[in-house]
């Protein structure tokens, strides 16, 4: 594909992490990357090291929930890098604890930041896929999706990104875009750091005893999610949409 056929992939949550892997790993394909975060200043890494092997990339700013804020990103990626034709809601917060120690906001923020934000990050790019005749969707679901003790805003989140992936998949088949999720067991990130912290264990035993859970006996990396997003993502994935890949070592019961 040349430079100016270049297709343009949005991805949220890619100062670090699952999203920094698979903005790199994307860019590695061919496409200009908007790298959007919280705080564009994070994605400066990321970004640097797309450039530095030869790609194009964008630090975007943008409160995900906040739905002025989506519509000036989309805006901005749109003028200064081109229509966004892939997009990868990957952003993401926890606020575990007990139901009967979740606060109100502890629900609102995961279901703003996952839910909604999705939501609106979704709706800002599908018209510039339809426009195009291409669009690629991939909704980062994750296996407490399954149910998590501790996670019931986190769970129903998740769990509520699969019914939106299948929802979009019905209603933008038609325009060439498809839509699908990739739901992570356990991988190694901060956010799994501050899931042991939170239960009081040091990270290297955390993982350890994960690993020993998982059939392939070791925890993911955010690369091996970033694979997964990857094929979704691509030209030959047009016959697939609707689905929701399980990538955790083994089968989940």
């Amino acid at each position: 594909m040349s430079t100016t056929d270049q297709r343009v992939a949005v991805v949220t949550g890619a100062a670090r992490g699952i999203g920094a892997a698979t903005a790199l790993r994307l860019a590695g394909e061919g496409r200009a990357i908007a790298v959007l975060d919280l705080d564009a200043e994070a994605c400066a890494e990321t970004v640097a090291q797309i450039d530095a092997a030869g790609g194009r990339a964008l630090a975007v700013g943008c409160d995900v929930s906040d739905a002025g804020q989506v519509r000036s990103a989309v805006d901005r990626i749109a003028t200064e890098l081109g229509a966004p034709q892939i997009l990868v809601n990957n952003a993401g917060v926890l606020r575990d604890n007990l139901l009967f120690k979740m606060s109100d906001s502890d629900w609102d923020t995961v279901m703003n930041v996952h839910l909604r934000g999705a939501f609106l990050m979704t709706r800002a790019c599908q018209s510039h896929m339809v426009d195009s005749g291409f669009g690629r969707i991939v909704n980062l679901s994750s296996s407490s999706a399954l149910g998590n003790r501790g996670q019931a805003n986190y769970s129903a989140a998740k769990a509520g990104l699969q019914g939106f992936t299948k929802t979009l998949a019905k209603e933008l088949g038609k325009f060439g875009v498809t839509a699908n999720s990739v739901a992570p067991g356990f991988i190694a990130t901060d956010m799994t750091a501050a899931t042991a912290a939170r239960v009081g264990m040091g990270f290297e035993d955390f993982q350890a005893a994960a690993a020993s859970q998982i059939p392939v006996q070791r925890v993911g990396r955010p690369e091996d999610i970033a694979n997964a997003i990857a094929f979704f993502t691509g030209e030959a994935a047009g016959f697939v949409s609707g689905q929701v890949l399980y990538v955790a070592g083994g089968p989940l019961d």
